[in-house]
């Protein structure tokens, strides 16, 4: 068999399709360092995002693809450089280091929103990305103790405030600046200025991910972040039941208003899993959200069930994807983190050019 080429590769290369983005790995420029020894061949795979759910899925399609040219051995290695989603080019780019920023919202309190966010968040830091949290709840601001973030943020030589780390996540609350126990009795133009100042004058740096904790309704908070930065897209969250659906409509609406794309619905506390017979009771109910993001045309990102360990952890600073025993909400919000993060690569690479392939 005649020696193998770069030619030859690239062109078997461009047979596999990317599984989520669409187009094909060399025309979405994913290939990188590419190496041909004999028959022997290693290259690196860029993903548009370190927590991509498709990996197993691309190796396979990869391999496929070089076996029946000859290859013999294949040496395959991951890197990623996360892309920015589209934004409207009607709100101004405070965050220019920034490249995504998605809000996690529900209608109603009480329905592990923070919960979410959190973990949300920290999964993604996991899987490799840049992560910071903003707690834009900022009448009730519980971030900080859900997820061990302690003490009070310095000053940077330029005088932004320095965000505090906690599981490798750079996190900002009013809560930081509160003695412990006083309330924010405020206004909402005082609210709205704390979220504004959060955004403006915190040194996030350059982040892959910003999320932000918004808090419970559809009304000053929510609409000072979808006014002063392009916001990637909102995350809902509600519990099966009915009074939280028709809360979440409520949200989804107030979203489309503002032309906020919806990056989909993740419904908590979907069932309790006895711990000593393994049976599952739906005190909320269950499959309530799957349906009604079916029914409004919205993707549904995933369900996670009540867990005592996601309340133990959040009391703690531990969330539930750090620890070192998760219990079995932690799989289903990894798998939920990697959705979002695959929805936020798709609307990225609808803007991203394609080579083409000769």
């Amino acid at each position: 068999m005649p020696a193998l080429t770069e030619a030859d590769v690239l062109k078997a290369l461009s047979t596999v399709q990317e599984p989520e983005l669409g187009g094909n790995l060399v025309s979405r420029n994913m290939i990188k360092d590419l190496v041909i020894d004999g028959a022997n061949v290693s290259l690196t795979i860029e993903l548009t995002t370190p927590a991509c759910p498709l990996k197993d899925e691309i190796q396979s399609r990869v391999e496929a693809a070089l076996k029946p040219i000859g290859v013999e051995q294949i040496e395959l290695a991951w890197s990623s450089s996360v892309r920015r989603a589209s934004s409207s080019p009607q709100t101004p780019q405070m965050l220019p280091g920034v490249k995504n920023i998605i809000a996690v919202a529900s209608g109603k309190g009480g329905v592990g929103k923070s919960t979410i966010s959190v973990n949300l968040a920290v999964a993604l830091a996991k899987a490799g990305a840049s992560v910071g949290l903003l707690d834009a709840d900022i009448t009730g601001p519980n971030i900080p103790m859900m997820i061990g973030a302690e003490g009070q943020p310095a000053a940077s030589p330029s005088g932004k405030i320095i965000p505090i780390e906690a599981h490798g996540v750079k996190v900002i609350s009013i809560q930081f600046f509160l003695p412990e126990g006083q309330p924010v009795v405020w206004r909402g133009p005082l609210i709205g200025g704390a979220i504004q100042q959060f955004l403006r004058d915190v040194d996030w740096g350059d982040l892959d991910y910003l999320v932000v904790d918004l808090p419970p309704g559809t009304s000053d908070a929510q609409l000072t972040l979808a006014q002063s930065v392009p916001l990637t897209g909102a995350v809902l969250v509600t519990t099966p039941q009915q009074v939280a659906l028709s809360d979440v409509a409520k949200a989804l609406a107030m979203f489309k208003r503002v032309s906020v794309p919806i990056l989909g619905l993740v419904e908590n506390m979907s069932g309790f899993v006895c711990a000593h017979c393994g049976e599952v009771t739906d005190i909320f109910g269950r499959g309530g959200g799957e349906a009604y993001a079916a029914e409004s045309g919205i993707d549904f990102l995933g369900s996670v069930p009540l867990d005592i360990t996601l309340r133990q952890g959040a009391d703690v600073g531990v969330p539930a994807v750090a620890q070192s025993r998760p219990g079995p909400a932690a799989a289903a919000l990894e798998h939920i983190a990697r959705a979002i993060a695959g929805k936020v690569s798709i609307q990225a690479a609808r803007e991203q050019p394609v080579l083409t392939v000769s």
